[in-house]
């Protein structure tokens, strides 16, 4: 039984708060044997505790599949690109150097890559995926563009990213600032360059030789 094509899978990395609760869950899934195929990365570690849930984009045109020599990498009818099969995997890693989006895993002892497949086995029956079902801000959402829409207002899920010369169009959707004009893509190399503004914060402090009059910095 295929995912249904009006779910789709919904990122908002504005609202993850770095609990890992999707990281914990994932290790529930019973084809993932114990392993969680989420990555909760640090935006900037050195500057911020920002943190974004990483899950695999599926992409339409999988760069991992395009390059694994023993065709182990399957995207299936819906859209949902596998882990790689076992008896095909070599273990090669070109799929891990290969994704743009960094998901791949290796796992040297097995032989084999894994990868987020969406908890096929879940969402293939009607089922969220285990990461959407726990995530107490919704930073990880599954289900329709109306729910969405109606949900964050603020917001609108974009699914095409540009990496150079080149333009992904993913399964999975990643939720940015709905401003004037919704960008027709997010051009991810461009953005690596760009830094926060500063931002001043100005806070009354009680002036302790006058305890009735207040001081802003």
């Amino acid at each position: 039984m295929p995912v249904p094509r009006d779910h789709e899978f919904f990122v908002d990395p504005s609202r993850c708060i770095g609990c890992q609760a999707c990281v914990l869950a994932c290790t529930e899934c019973d084809t993932h044997r114990g392993e969680s195929m989420i990555h909760l990365e640090y935006v900037d570690r050195a500057t911020s505790i920002q943190t974004v849930p990483v899950v695999c984009m599926h992409c339409e045109q999988p760069t991992c599949a395009e390059v694994c020599p023993a065709d182990a990498i399957k995207r299936t009818g819906d859209g949902v690109v596998q882990s790689a099969g076992k008896p095909r995997c070599i273990g090669c890693g070109n799929c891990v150097v290969a994704c743009p989006f960094g998901v791949p895993e290796l796992y040297i002892e097995r032989a084999v890559m894994m990868k987020c497949d969406m908890c096929y086995d879940r969402t293939s029956v009607g089922k969220k995926p285990m990461c959407a079902t726990v995530c107490p801000s919704q930073a990880l959402f599954f289900g329709t563009r109306d729910e969405v829409r109606a949900l964050r207002p603020r917001s609108a899920p974009a699914n095409k990213f540009r990496f150079g010369d080149q333009t992904i169009t993913t399964r999975v959707n990643v939720m940015v600032p709905r401003g004037p004009a919704v960008p027709a893509q997010i051009d991810v190399t461009a953005a690596m360059d760009e830094r926060p503004h500063n931002r001043g914060l100005r806070l009354p402090v009680i002036d302790t030789s006058d305890p009735f009059a207040e001081v802003e910095v």
